[in-house]
């Protein structure tokens, strides 16, 4: 199954839901499942659940705006680096993100 296939299953199964929530609440549910596997990484948990949800509520969103991921993630990484142009990746090796996040709950 490529990605294209499991995005249509998401479309077809939730996009009714989807567009009545609109952009800003699929969002929030989205980074919501995130929090969800950084808790389940960090502090034991059913990650493979958690990352299945992650990639769910991507593929909502990207229902949403009509971006066809696969399409997408193989224009920006292809089968290389898209920063170094190779593979394997010949980058300066960076132990952190250049941005930080703070994660903060509200319940």
């Amino acid at each position: 199954m490529h990605l294209e296939d499991i995005q249509k299953d998401i479309y077809e199964i939730y996009i009714h839901h989807d567009r009545r929530r609109g952009i800003d609440k699929t969002l929030e549910w989205f980074l919501t499942e995130v929090y969800e596997l950084y808790i389940a990484i960090k502090y034991g948990g059913d990650i493979g659940e958690e990352a299945s949800d992650v990639i769910a509520w991507l593929l909502s969103l990207c229902n949403l705006y009509g971006i066809n991921i696969e399409i997408e993630f193989k224009r920006k990484y292809g089968n290389k680096c898209p920063k170094c142009d190779s593979k394997p990746c010949t980058c300066e090796y960076r132990p952190e993100p250049n941005k930080k996040v703070v994660i903060v709950r509200i319940q």
